[in-house]
């Protein structure tokens, strides 16, 4: 491991550990502290703001950590001023399709979907894009907040996949000509251990 990504990951735990100091200790606390943290640190692959209109970034700091200055994470982060809206049309689907699913009427689930629909349009895992740590907290994080969504992903489809099979199956688009997944020739770039 290079001396860079250690520090990176040092930093990264640093600002995780200043942020859970002031949350509330609701359970999307963790993934979006890990996500704000790996994103100062130059890891993930988000946008500024996570995704999220800069209002709903703020309403998202003070909800889950209160007391967290919003403007100690701004630099590092690189909310200047968001890019123009890239693939909105794609994103705004993602966003649905999760908010149809969501576990309830939190203001949390709702800004989730649209970080994790902002996360589905880089190009690396979902968990990696998102800065999360492992897969494990990207399947927590949907079965905590869509899952009736996360309860049809059955033979653990990785989660990118899976969301854009929902989006093309809700639409009646049938894109792999393999009668099932598990005779598909391409059945370990949809399942299986991600690295």
């Amino acid at each position: 491991m290079s001396a860079l990504a250690l520090d990176s990951e040092q930093d990264a735990a640093r600002i995780y550990a200043r942020l859970m100091v002031r949350a509330i200790g609701a359970g999307n606390d963790q993934a979006f502290a890990s996500m704000i943290a790996t994103r100062a640190a130059g890891g993930g692959a988000m946008p500024p703001w996570l995704g999220l209109e800069p209002a709903a970034f703020h309403c998202l700091m003070r909800h889950h950590f209160p007391g967290a200055a919003t403007r100690d994470f701004l630099d590092t982060i690189d909310c200047a001023t968001a890019s123009p809206e890239v693939r909105g049309d794609e994103r705004e689907e993602l966003v649905r399709l999760m908010l149809m699913h969501k576990a309830g009427d939190s203001p949390s689930e709702v800004w989730m979907a649209h970080v994790v629909a902002a996360g589905c349009l880089a190009s690396d895992h979902l968990w990696q894009d998102l800065g999360l740590w492992n897969r494990a907290d990207l399947t927590a994080l949907m079965r905590r907040n869509f899952p009736s969504l996360a309860g049809r992903n059955v033979n653990d489809m990785k989660w990118k996949r899976f969301l854009y099979k929902q989006l093309c199956e809700a639409e009646g688009i049938y894109t792999c000509r393999a009668p099932s997944c598990e005779v598909c020739t391409d059945y370990h770039a949809c399942f299986g251990p991600e690295h």
